[in-house]
């Protein structure tokens, strides 16, 4: 059965994130107010044609492990569902 695979990469928090400060500086500047700071990070979806969800898991586990997200300044999160 087919599975989707939703990941996060997000940047770990001791590492710089000129994107999101840039993000956030725009926020105030359009009246944001309220935003303390921002960050940035990547969502992907992957369509896997697995027939166990174990497999599936490890799968997408190894496909950001090398190649996703960056183990040194990146940590990843995903859920896989049924479809």
């Amino acid at each position: 059965m087919p599975y989707i695979a939703r990941v996060r990469v997000t940047l770990k928090p001791a590492v710089n994130d000129p994107q999101g400060i840039t993000i956030a500086r725009a926020l105030k500047s359009l009246g944001f107010e309220g935003v303390q700071s921002v960050r940035a990070g990547k969502y992907l979806e992957l369509r896997l044609a697995d027939d166990d969800a174990t497999a599936a898991e490890e799968r997408v586990r190894t496909m950001c492990q090398k190649l996703l997200a960056n183990p040194v300044t990146e940590t990843f999160s995903f859920d896989l569902e049924q479809i």
